[in-house]
């Protein structure tokens, strides 16, 4: 975690001083590194130090911080693209002390390696055979939310400038920060939800989250983006957590962190494929049409 955080860090450093395209793409690497370094770390140490009876509570505060995260960093980039200076500047100032303070805080914090624990270096990941079905289903779980979130962090801003005409980049950001909302306020009352009925319920309403999305761009309706924005964040809570949940319950301990991170590493790479794929076909066509076409895409995938 603390590496995760580290990287996070020197990328806050290259968007901030970032003189061209180039440097947008070494900052997202370093900073999808430090991601991937510090999530699934994170999320399986939740699970070890979990104080509370529930065990589902560790998954939801997973669910609670990324919601709560994504939704302060859509309202403040908003607030800070309308109203301060240099905002692509002070944006990412405001990530780079939050990760420095996360990192001292974890250096800090006690070691919790086993005390015979060999020297860490990277291993190959591997799946328990009798993992494979739930780690099927969890990860799958996992994908759809993300993939789902690829499209409205994608498109979601294009689509109110190009059918809602929102005034204000302030407006907008809120306007996406609905659906991060839902999530987090979602997942407060999903620890005593078991993982296999949210799994469940997560799909199904994502299906109707992707019909909504379709309707809002056909129709061009502000109302329309707002519940859509409300159904998909509920959907993504459900789907994320209890994928999650599926995996905390099952993995053993020895193995969760492996385990986790391989999840992390398929439902990321669907997510990356989908968010290419979406922003190239509005690229070659229309934002309408990529839109429709994921909706409708994702529709088939999920039946």
């Amino acid at each position: 975690m603390i590496w995760g955080m580290g990287l996070v860090t020197v990328s806050a450093l290259v968007f901030a001083v970032a003189p061209n395209v180039a440097f947008l793409f070494v900052g997202r690497v370093l900073q999808g590194a430090g991601s991937g370094l510090a999530m699934s770390a994170a999320t399986a140490s939740l699970v070890e130090n979990n104080t509370a009876a529930n065990p589902r509570f560790a998954s939801s505060l997973a669910t609670v911080a990324s919601a709560t995260g994504l939704t302060l960093a859509l309202v403040l980039s908003g607030v800070f693209a309308q109203f301060v200076p240099m905002p692509l500047v002070w944006s990412y100032i405001i990530l780079l002390a939050l990760a420095l303070a996360a990192a001292v805080a974890l250096a800090l914090a006690p070691d919790d390696r086993p005390a015979d624990s060999r020297r860490w270096r990277p291993q190959v990941l591997r799946l328990l055979p009798e993992l494979r079905l739930t780690f099927s289903v969890a990860t799958l779980s996992v994908a759809l939310a993300y993939c789902v979130g690829a499209i409205f962090l994608s498109l979601g801003a294009h689509m109110l400038d190009q059918f809602v005409q929102t005034p204000g980049a302030a407006m907008v950001g809120m306007l996406l920060a609905c659906s991060s909302g839902a999530i987090g306020v979602t997942a407060l009352l999903l620890s005593r939800v078991p993982a296999h009925i949210s799994v469940r319920l997560g799909a199904i309403l994502t299906i109707l989250s992707l019909a909504l999305m379709t309707a809002a761009v056909v129709f061009g309706s502000i109302v329309l983006f707002l519940v859509w924005c409300i159904v998909g964040g509920v959907a993504y809570s459900f789907a994320f957590s209890g994928g999650l949940g599926i995996i905390n319950h099952t993995a053993p301990v020895e193995h969760r962190g492996a385990t986790l991170s391989l999840l992390y590493l398929v439902a990321y790479a669907l997510q990356a494929a989908t968010a290419i794929g979406i922003g190239a076909l509005a690229t070659a066509t229309t934002t309408t049409v990529a839109f429709i076409f994921g909706g409708v895409g994702g529709l088939i995938g999920q039946c």
